[in-house]
């Protein structure tokens, strides 16, 4: 069993039902769930794909999507004080985006053990906390 975190783009994939992409992350879902693996994101996931539907003043889809991240489907990992000096460090030491360092720094917190990604800029980098950091489309699972 492993805590692998979902990049904001997986789910955004999966809920858009995305041509390209959300066959493998159904797929990925499929084996971590026959792995007993825990899916988790943060809370700024949540924010991220609220946005549009929110724009939209779509309440139904804000709904649908606020059901999908309760347990047990997914944990929803919290920015804290301590998840803050992560960041602090991250943005310090890494070139990544705002959005991509509170991202790895609430993995980190978490102590995952893999953080999943279509990032190209991303994948492959060492964050001390998480055990990988990999693309959606490296046959992991």
């Amino acid at each position: 069993m492993s805590l692998v975190f979902w990049d904001t783009m997986l789910f955004i994939y999966w809920l858009e039902d995305h041509p390209e992409h959300a066959g493998r992350v159904r797929s990925i879902f499929e084996r971590m769930q026959e792995r007993g693996d825990v899916l988790a994101t943060s809370a700024f996931t949540i924010g991220e794909i609220l946005v549009a539907p929110c724009r939209k003043k779509d309440q139904a889809m804000v709904d649908r999507i606020q059901s999908m991240f309760k347990q047990p489907f997914v944990t929803v990992l919290p920015f804290t004080a301590d998840t803050a000096t992560r960041y602090a460090r991250i943005r310090a030491g890494m070139k990544v985006s705002p959005a991509d360092a509170i991202q790895l720094a609430c993995a980190a917190e978490a102590g995952v053990d893999v953080f999943l990604t279509n990032d190209r800029e991303l994948a492959g980098r060492h964050v001390p906390g998480i055990q990988f950091v990999a693309r959606m489309d490296i046959p992991l699972f």
